[in-house]
């Protein structure tokens, strides 16, 4: 493993500095020196000049944030050494170095690598035992290049390569981690129970355990190529792609014994049934063609999908707290958390392909009951004026009127917004809204609209926004859906939105669920990370 990724990272070096390089630019605040520490109360009797430390930025070649904080670092420990004792490596040396290698191993990427600072680490264990000198150059060299390297692995692995968000359409504000305030926490701890100040989202850690259970699946192998003798496969049916079909659910764990008989049984039904649901699929418990057709997708896209999604998962907030709504796109589903903590669902219908719903976030302000719709720019020209130039009497058919130079449709049982919208202000007039056409919310795919997501249960969610108004109850909301009068509510508290896009994430259930790449974000975001 070592040798291949030091092979690795000296074909990649050019590539690795340039990376190195383009990732660092803004400037951060230093802070003052401290001036308290001296070697009375230091941790260690080590310390060296703020020279050296200059001295290494200019030969390093360091720009921007990363001298800043590396200086900050410093300033704050008053030139402490922070990696070694007096006459040891500190044990979080390893734990890092371990890291590091754990994540270039399960993410692929090695530009992270860096040989040359095992070897330092190496040169210094073998003086272990006698104490070390602060005049030793090498000492001072690996000292500044561990905290060098942590800031560019924990950047990285916790907040995602740099600019990859704009140039998806991934409009939702980055996370920021203290990289700084990281380190202190990993030296605080002495490198133990990593996982409590991992600035990251518990998904990416669920993430990464399927991730190497899959790539040990890859390495075996893979499953079995699934091919049908027969359009449907049933509980009673017998057929030696059965077998097969057994065979593929238990490498994956939805069968969880082994079972080589050709018969469809009750334990394959179930093992099915996981596995749509898994999937977002009719969870009939039937075998047809499209669920073969994902079985057969070969594991390592699987692989690639899991990494796609947990380069965006570095993006959003390690713990987010409160109140807040999040979509997820290709699941075709809304979250609702109250105060951090998980209370519901509701399926969606989102934007089709040509009318892609955007991923962005922002705070939801006003239910609308009775709503009028004003009929987009696009809609208009495209449907209604042709639809007016065909029959005069298009618009009263229709239940709408001029308002302006444009047309809106008045409330009312056939208005494209149903009962109640949801507002939360944006430029990309999105919002949330009920829908008379229910029977889209039976369907496994859901991308239907013209980039706004309606709800299979707005009067759900009008009640829990409305939860803590007593004059709006069950009863009220449903009279205010059906008053055909436009009523706003303002929202005491509004409560952040998140529209996002997950294609692969592990469930409440601890279990791996995979969707389509509706938008083929997954494909341009794959072209990118896996380039190289």
């Amino acid at each position: 493993m070592k040798k291949g990724l030091v092979l690795c990272s000296l074909l990649l070096l050019a590539f690795s500095i340039s990376c190195r390089q383009s990732d660092w630019k803004k400037a951060v605040p230093i802070a003052p020196r401290d001036t308290t520490i001296n070697q009375s109360n230091s941790f260690t009797g080590l310390f060296f000049d703020s020279a050296t430390m200059e001295n290494f930025i200019r030969a390093e070649s360091l720009h921007d944030s990363l001298a800043d904080r590396i200086r900050n670092f410093y300033n704050t420990r008053n030139y402490q050494y922070a990696w070694f004792l007096d006459s040891s490596v500190a044990e979080y040396v390893p734990t890092f170095l371990e890291m590091q290698q754990q994540y270039v191993g399960y993410s692929g990427d090695s530009t992270l690598y860096d040989p040359d600072l095992d070897l330092l680490v190496d040169s210094i264990k073998s003086k272990e035992g006698n104490r070390f000198s602060s005049t030793d150059t090498m000492l001072a060299r690996t000292e500044l290049r561990l905290t060098e390297q942590f800031f560019r692995f924990a950047r990285r692995a916790y907040e995602g390569r740099n600019n990859l968000d704009k140039e998806l359409d991934w409009f939702i504000p980055r996370k920021k981690v203290d990289l700084v305030s990281l380190l202190d926490s990993m030296l605080k701890s002495k490198g133990k129970d990593v996982s409590r100040y991992e600035p990251v989202n518990r998904q990416y850690n669920l993430l990464k355990d399927y991730l190497v259970k899959y790539y040990g699946i890859e390495k075996n192998g893979g499953w079995p190529l699934i091919k049908a003798d027969q359009k449907t496969y049933k509980p009673g049916d017998s057929s030696a792609v059965i077998t097969q079909i057994k065979k593929r659910l238990f490498i994956t764990g939805d069968l969880p014994v082994e079972d080589s008989s050709p018969v469809f049984n009750t334990g394959l039904q179930l093992a099915v049934k996981d596995f749509q649901q898994r999937y977002g699929l009719t969870t009939n418990g039937a075998v047809n063609a499209n669920l073969i057709k994902e079985m057969n997708r070969p594991a390592g896209d699987r692989i690639r999908q899991m990494l796609v999604n947990m380069e965006r998962i570095r993006w959003v907030p390690a713990n987010p707290s409160g109140d807040y709504i999040l979509i997820n796109i290709p699941e075709y589903r809304l979250h609702v958390y109250e105060q951090g903590k998980y209370e519901w669902n509701m399926n969606i219908v989102v934007g089709a392909p040509a009318h892609s719903t955007v991923i962005f976030s922002g705070d939801l302000k006003y239910v609308v009951f009775s709503p009028y719709w004003n009929v987009p720019p696009g809609i208009l020209k495209a449907e209604v004026l042709p639809g007016i130039r065909r029959d005069k009497n298009y618009l009263a058919k229709h239940n709408m009127e001029w308002s302006g130079k444009t047309v809106r449709q008045k409330p009312g049982p056939s208005n494209a917004l149903g009962g109640v919208k949801f507002l939360f202000p944006n430029s990309y007039n999105i919002y949330l809204h009920d829908t008379p056409s229910r029977s889209l919310f039976g369907q496994d795919q859901r991308a239907f609209s013209h980039g706004c997501i309606r709800l299979q249960e707005p009067a759900k969610l009008a009640r829990y926004l409305l939860r803590n108004e007593p004059r709006w109850d069950s009863s009220s909301i449903a009279k205010a859906m059906r008053s055909g009068k436009e009523q706003y509510v303002t929202l005491k508290d509004p409560i952040p939105v998140f529209i996002g896009y997950f294609t692969a994430w592990v469930d409440r259930d601890g279990k791996l669920n995979f969707r389509d790449d509706v938008y083929g974000h997954d494909k341009k975001m794959a072209e990118h990370l896996f380039k190289n």
